[in-house]
């Protein structure tokens, strides 16, 4: 198992995930998205892993103006638009492998071990 969180440090999800393998005694590797986000095919298999664009956007996020530009430009010019704005994404991203989840998700998490 080679899990990775990506997230923030000021993302309590983010941090509930880093405890939650901790305490299992599951190694991880933490990536702060402020510092290096996803590469251009971490987020490809991401996204395909939890289903489309959609699914990583989150909604409720500060900056207004660009998500509210991705909600209507181009379908072909979203992806490049969040892999420059990750302050988008919905975190943590947590991948291990090909399988990926997006948010606090201990359900599916516990199906890895």
């Amino acid at each position: 198992m080679n899990i990775q969180i990506f997230g923030t440090n000021k993302c309590f999800d983010t941090k509930k995930a880093q405890r939650y393998f901790k305490e299992r005694g599951v190694k991880f590797q933490y990536v702060d998205m402020k510092e290096k986000g996803l590469s251009k095919g971490e987020f490809s298999s991401v996204k395909q892993a939890v289903g489309g664009l959609d699914a990583l956007i989150n909604k409720n996020c500060k900056d207004k103006d660009t998500l509210a530009l991705i909600e209507y430009i181009a379908e072909e010019d979203k992806e490049q638009k969040i892999l420059e704005n990750q302050q988008l994404l919905l975190t943590p991203i947590v991948r291990n492998g090909k399988l990926a989840t997006v948010g606090y998700k201990p359900e599916i998490w516990k199906n890895w071990e």
